[in-house]
């Protein structure tokens, strides 16, 4: 095991700690999603730094069981603060994302509340939204396929 398993461990730990004292509920549409095959995995994401390097702070696997016409709805709860979501719909549910042989993904892909047309990543700024304090949060995420 490496250190880094451990703090993984009790980072999750604190946040899910901290989602239990003062937790914000976040409600995620996801639409345009074009297979029943894989899972919905969401990249919770706290600045332009930590997407860059791919390092999510919380990771968030949904079965796509309740799919409806390309489009699903998941919840789940986020202590107040500034986040972002990066989704991935993994076909394949190997949890990362698959590129072709030229480095274009093979894979759905989506950011909270912005459709991202551009062929390099965006930057936090352009999906990141405020979480405050007793109050919920709607966000929509369309699903973007490239091949």
């Amino acid at each position: 095991m490496t250190l880094k398993t451990p703090r993984l461990i009790i980072i999750a730990g604190l946040l899910f700690t901290a989602a239990e004292v003062s937790s914000q509920n976040i409600e995620v549409t996801v639409t345009g999603i074009r297979s029943e095959k894989g899972q919905i995995a969401i990249g919770v994401i706290t600045d332009d730094e930590s997407f860059r390097k791919d390092k999510a702070v919380l990771e968030i696997q949904f079965p796509k069981k309740d799919l409806n016409n390309g489009s699903m709805t998941v919840s789940f709860s986020l202590e107040p603060g500034t986040w972002g979501l990066a989704l991935l719909d993994d076909e394949d549910n190997n949890r990362l994302m698959e590129y072709n042989f030229l480095g274009i993904p093979k894979e759905g892909f989506g950011f909270s509340d912005y459709y991202h047309t551009g062929l390099s990543k965006p930057s936090f700024e352009m999906f990141s939204f405020d979480l405050v304090k007793d109050q919920s949060k709607s966000i929509k995420i369309k699903v973007r396929y490239i091949l």
